[in-house]
């Protein structure tokens, strides 16, 4: 099970895997075997063994195999808000503009959150992967990063905590003004620059996160898909869709089947 909001896979495939989608996380991994091509930013980029992929939160990717002897790779989804904690929410994310890179302390870092997928790891070991892949980020970023107001952390923080313990409601942007004492325009500008999203966004993700719980535990997909706020199965497929690169059937089947 994710351990606060932090997935670890491991992906084998020939040919696509993915079609174009994107999470509100930082993805992050390891190429195996083989060679993991995607289009990202509008460029397509080809990784082999011992290169380190780093998206972005947010940005639109795909997945494929670019041999026949197909894919294996690994990847850790990372939150922002737990890259953003290592300096205390004071600047902006970091963001790494080439996502194949070259940096032997971030491939270390996540060579050892990823070497057992079986085992959860702990608060400590969780903690220090976090810094140690925190450090890489910003050491592959380059450009300093912008400083983000004690006034605008704690808005965000706010709005952030309202969605999580709303998600599966109507959430309004008078709401969140009244919540923060932003403009929906400036936390919205903020939200961005802390989480790496939208506040939209991030209510959409914290609904699929609902859902999939759901599903995971028997329920049916327009049962979970309602429990989790959507207005119809058909939304939340949608949703789904974009964000996953897949349909929620087909998700839970790869579940189901997983060794």
């Amino acid at each position: 099970m994710p351990s606060r909001g932090v997935e670890r896979i491991e992906a084998r495939f020939h040919g696509n895997g993915f079609s174009p989608h994107r999470h509100d996380t930082y993805a992050l991994g390891l190429t195996l075997h083989g060679v993991q091509t995607f289009r990202y930013r509008g460029v397509e980029r080809f990784s082999n063994p011992g290169n380190v992929i780093v998206l972005h939160p947010d940005e639109l990717h795909d997945g494929a195999a670019g041999t026949e002897d197909g894919l294996i790779y690994r990847m850790i989804y990372l939150p922002p808000e737990l890259i953003g904690a290592v300096d205390g929410h004071r600047t902006a994310l970091p963001f790494v503009a080439d996502p194949i890179v070259a940096d032997a302390g971030l491939w270390q870092a996540l060579a050892d959150i990823l070497a057992d997928l079986d085992e959860e790891p702990g608060d400590l070991a969780m903690d220090d992967v976090v810094m140690r892949v925190a450090a890489g980020l910003c050491r592959q970023a380059g450009a300093p990063r912008k400083v983000i107001k004690t006034s605008a952390q704690s808005a965000v923080l706010r709005a952030r905590n309202f969605i999580e313990s709303q998600c599966g409601e109507l959430v309004r942007s008078e709401t969140l003004e009244a919540e923060t004492g932003l403009d929906r325009y400036e936390l919205a500008r903020q939200f961005r620059r802390l989480l790496g999203t939208s506040p939209h966004r991030y209510l959409i993700m914290r609904r699929l996160e609902r859902a999939k719980r759901a599903m995971a535990a028997g329920d049916g997909l327009a049962s979970a898909a309602a429990d989790a706020g959507f207005a119809d199965q058909a939304h939340f497929t949608r949703h789904f869709r974009k964000t996953f690169g897949m349909t929620p059937g087909r998700w839970l089947a790869l579940r189901n089947d997983a060794p």
